[in-house]
C-alpha cells in the first residue's frame, strides 16, 4: 500500500506546474501565518527537493527568519541520521547525494529542543500516518526528539482514509497544513 501511494503521489505532483507549486506553497505559508506556533523558539524545517515538486519551504522559513526564530535545517549524516544545522546568513548549501540541498557545515542544536518540526511526505491518512520516501530518515530523526514536539506536514494534497500497514517505527504528524485547509490529528 505505501509503495503505491508513494507512485501515485510522486505521480501527481509531476502534474503541477513550477508556478502552481509556488502559489499553492504560498497558500499553505499562509496557513501557517494562522496557526499558534510563534511562541516556540526553534523549528527544524526541510528545504524543497525542486525535481521532485516538494512544497516550497522557502515561503514558510522567510516567515520563521521575518519573526527572529532559530531555524534549523536537517544534514544528513552518517547511519542514514538527520542533525539539525542553524540556518545563518552564511550558511553555505550544497546538494547531498540525494539531490537535497543542505548545510556543507554549521552548528547543530541537541534534537531535544527542537520545538516545532515541519516533515516532507508524499501522502497522508485522516489519523496522522504518513507516507515518506521510505528511507525512514524522518521516523528516526522524531524518536530523537522530544515527546512534546508538534510535527507539521505538509502537502498539496487532502488525506487518505487510511493508510494500511504503518510499522512500529512509523511517527504520525499531529497537524497537515495543505493550501485550503489545516487537518489536525
Amino acid at each position: 500500500m505505501k509503495n503505491n501511494l508513494r507512485e501515485i503521489y510522486k505521480e501527481k505532483r509531476k502534474k503541477i506546474s513550477k508556478s502552481e507549486i509556488d502559489n499553492l506553497s504560498i497558500n499553505i505559508a499562509n496557513k501557517i501565518l494562522d496557526m499558534s506556533i510563534w511562541n516556540y523558539t526553534n523549528f527544524h524545517i526541510f528545504l524543497p527537493l525542486e525535481k521532485l515538486n516538494e512544497v516550497n519551504t522557502n515561503f514558510i522559513l522567510s516567515i520563521l527568519q521575518g519573526r527572529d526564530k532559530n531555524v534549523y535545517i536537517p544534514k544528513v549524516i552518517s547511519n542514514s541520521k538527520i542533525q539539525s544545522i542553524l540556518l545563518q546568513d552564511n550558511t553555505l548549501l550544497k546538494l547531498n547525494k540525494f539531490g537535497v540541498p543542505e548545510p556543507e557545515t554549521g552548528l547543530s542544536i541537541n534534537s531535544k529542543l527542537i520545538d516545532v518540526v515541519f516533515i516532507p511526505l508524499l501522502a497522508y491518512d485522516i489519523k496522522g500516518n504518513r507516507v515518506g520516501y521510505g528511507k525512514g530518515f524522518y521516523d528516526r530523526f522524531l524518536s530523537k526528539c522530544k515527546n512534546d514536539l508538534l510535527k507539521i506536514g505538509l502537502s498539496f494534497f487532502p488525506p487518505e482514509n487510511q493508510i494500511i500497514k504503518t510499522n512500529n517505527g512509523d511517527i504520525p504528524i499531529d497537524v497537515c497544513v495543505t493550501p485550503n485547509k489545516i487537518f489536525k490529528f
